[in-house]
């Protein structure tokens, strides 16, 4: 079976000058049809049609042959069915003739392929790109303006509506002549809409510019079920950072997918590490995240044999790992022992939800305070501070404790002893508006720390683990109260008492200190690295 792809590609381009030859992602424009055709599995031989020297000096670098259109087939009025016809060439015998415009760069091979295939399969004369595209229109009808649809209905119940693409006309070479190339039997495609872009004027081109350089993303975030609530809501924020869809790797043996919530992320639960390097394999991806604690460097040395192309970046990595990776990004820690790993404060990625709260107004007097136990706060803490806080002469505070994931079990005492003025709340997508409204915080967890440097709450961090010892912005200077959870309850006792007695001058000295961080920034900054690899 013969099967001519005609590229047509003419130098006049009034909306995009040069727009045939100008560089797309590396390439030109032109580029893309040519290379899709030589990719065929069934396409044989390639013309284009041109009277642009640069485009015929593209064409035959790329070894396809060149027809010189002549000048009265450059017109605007001139249709493509005639240019198709002129460039096929007479003294050879077609079976089939493949239409290919060049600002249709984002069409993939392998989608022209089953596109010839089923046009074969189903002896069609005519096979035409498209994409379904319901809508509710309006049209003119007896001389008036009313809708083409009898019922208004969501996109998703309209009957298909396929609007034609440039992506390609496959057509049995027997129909194809100066005035049409549409026999008798006529069929659509149905092309995925990444693929169907046709580059018209200047916003094509950068949305082309954007599909053609996109990256395929993994991340893969290993978080136990008793601690790994927080790391997974990082995973999830880190995917909304992409304008693709990522794949997101968990470990079925560590992570409940409950953990995840309702998110509509893809998700891929995996049976261990040799699972995910298969997956790796067969994908490619371009950019894989690992959110994971501690890296060893066996699992990194497997994850670069089995992508080896990918840029490689993880997250609060510790690791012996880390090293191996292009880049890591720990927020928590501000010891970079290696030229790859950037770390501090300025790569927070906070929940998006924060950047809609601007910082609390610091009252006359405290009346609210927020107390967050964290993932892993031990229970003797737990028991020191609620014993705190039960006290009489704390009964006209308002106490919101939050209380982890796995928690929710544990720690409902309180309520049952019936303090009206404590609260324990689960339900973490509350944080961001529960914060908003208190004066002061206490909190085990440097993450609620960073969260309340971004509303600019006084906060007491209670330092438990002997990891926070390298945490260097929780503290003093930054204007929290850094105690270790060792003292006694007594003195815990009078460094709560402390921040509730404080003067509103002295809250708003220590706001004013906090919000010198600008935490904010944090995503866009990490996005702007994540994009850059």
């Amino acid at each position: 079976m013969k099967v001519l792809a005609v590229i047509p590609a003419r130098a006049g381009s009034k909306g995009i000058p040069n727009k045939n030859i100008r560089i797309i992602n590396g390439h030109p424009l032109i580029y893309y049809a040519i290379h899709n055709a030589q990719e065929s599995g069934y396409i044989t031989d390639i013309v284009v049609t041109t009277d642009s020297k640069a485009v015929g000096i593209i064409a035959s670098q790329m070894g396809v042959r060149v027809h010189w259109r002549s000048e009265a087939l450059c017109g605007d009025a001139v249709t493509l069915d005639a240019v198709v016809a002129d460039a096929v060439p007479k003294n050879e015998q077609w079976d089939y003739i493949v239409t290919m415009q060049p600002t249709s760069p984002t069409l993939k091979y392998e989608t022209l392929d089953r596109a010839i295939e089923y046009s074969v399969n189903q002896h069609l004369d005519t096979l035409i790109s498209v994409i379904n595209a319901p809508h509710l229109t309006w049209g003119i009808h007896n001389g008036m303006i009313s809708p083409n649809y009898e019922k208004r209905l969501n996109r998703q119940y309209l009957p298909p509506c396929y609007y034609e693409t440039g992506a390609f006309v496959i057509s049995s070479a027997s129909v194809v002549t100066p005035e049409t190339r549409i026999g008798k039997t006529v069929g659509v495609f149905e092309i995925p809409e990444n693929e169907s872009q046709d580059v018209d004027n200047f916003d094509d081109l950068r949305s082309v510019e954007a599909t053609l350089s996109s990256k395929t993303v993994a991340i893969y975030v290993n978080a136990d079920n008793k601690h790994g609530f927080k790391r997974i809501n990082h995973a999830l924020e880190l995917a909304d950072e992409f304008f693709v869809k990522p794949d997101i790797y968990y470990d079925v043996n560590q992570t409940d997918s409950a953990l995840f919530g309702d998110t509509t992320h893809r998700l891929f639960p995996i049976d261990g590490i040799e699972e995910l390097l298969e997956n790796c394999r067969e994908r490619g991806y371009s950019v894989f995240i690992n959110d994971i604690p501690e890296t060893s460097s066996d699992y990194m040395s497997a994850l670069r044999s089995a992508l080896p192309n990918a840029k490689v970046v993880n997250f609060d990595d510790n690791g012996d790992g880390c090293k191996k990776a292009d880049l890591v990004i720990n927020a928590f820690d501000e010891r970079s022992i290696f030229s790859n790993v950037l770390t501090g404060w300025q790569y927070y990625i906070c929940s998006k939800t924060f950047l809609f709260y601007q910082p609390i107004m610091i009252k006359e007097h405290v009346e609210h305070i927020i107390i967050d136990f964290g993932e892993s706060v031990s229970k003797d803490l737990a028991d020191k501070i609620l014993a705190i806080i039960s006290k009489s002469e704390f009964a006209s505070y308002k106490f919101t404790v939050i209380v982890g994931y796995t928690q929710q079990d544990e720690d409902k005492s309180l309520i049952s002893k019936g303090f009206s003025n404590i609260e324990m709340v689960y339900d973490v997508d509350r944080i961001p508006e529960i914060m908003h409204d208190c004066d002061v915080a206490i909190t085990t967890s440097e993450l609620l720390g960073y969260d309340s440097a971004i509303l600019g709450i006084p906060t007491i961090f209670i330092s438990q683990l002997e990891s926070q010892n390298s945490q260097v912005f929780v503290t003093n200077k930054n204007g929290f109260s850094r105690i270790n959870q060792e003292l006694p309850g007594e003195m815990i006792e009078e460094n709560i008492k402390e921040y509730l007695f404080a003067s509103k001058e002295k809250r708003q000295q220590i706001q004013n200190v906090m919000l010198q961080h600008d935490l904010r920034g944090g995503r866009k900054k990490v996005t702007s690295l994540l994009n850059n690899l």
